[in-house]
């Protein structure tokens, strides 16, 4: 009973993914990664470092050089965050509340081609999809469906894994819910420093 009881906590610990095929032969052509189209929506189950868990709905948009994230945490606040392609950010709440806090990171948002250059590491299966799988500056492992090339799931180098439930190409988010609203921009929202928050 006893090494029933280990041998189930052992399966239990195995991760998720299953390395199938590495790249032994360096010297054969190993496949590049897709880019990712210009535009669309992605909705990601995110598993973050902290063990809590988070959904993020994605609309990438490069043409317009934005990019929108929308997080959900599980059970908190829902936050927006609007990254722009000349590095800013804004992350925000909506209703009783409601704060802003702009960041600029000095970088925009990613090239659709932001995998060129990523070293090929072989094919997995995760989350039960066979993946070829790339890793980037040991920054980013990210999984592409060897069948459809649609992204399956990234992963970061602090841990922040992110599985791609859905991957709609082409879609874009109206104008009118990506603009960071008034209090993004003025001297205070609640008595508070925008800019601080």
């Amino acid at each position: 009973m006893k090494v029933a009881l280990l041998l189930i906590f052992f399966l239990l610990k195995l991760p998720n993914q299953v390395a199938v095929i590495g790249n032994d032969e360096p010297w054969l052509n190993a496949p590049t990664p897709t880019p990712w189209p210009e535009q669309f929506h992605a909705l990601l189950y995110m598993n973050l470092t902290t063990t809590h868990l988070q959904l993020s709905d994605v609309w990438y948009d490069w043409p317009n050089g934005r990019n929108v994230n929308i997080f959900q945490k599980q059970l908190g606040i829902l936050l927006y965050d609007i990254e722009w392609n000349n590095g800013t950010s804004f992350y925000y709440t909506l209703g009783e509340g409601a704060y802003c806090q702009t960041v600029d990171f000095g970088v925009g948002i990613p090239r659709p081609d932001f995998l060129d250059g990523a070293h090929y590491l072989g094919q997995v299966v995760t989350d039960g999809f066979l993946c070829n799988l790339w890793e980037k500056v040991d920054f980013i492992w990210y999984y592409e469906d060897v069948v459809t090339k649609r992204p399956v799931r990234w992963d970061f180098y602090d841990g922040i894994s992110s599985h791609v439930m859905t991957f709609e190409i082409g879609a874009v988010l109206p104008d009118s819910i990506v603009q960071a609203p008034a209090y993004c921009f003025t001297e205070a929202v609640n008595g508070k420093d925008a800019s601080t928050y």
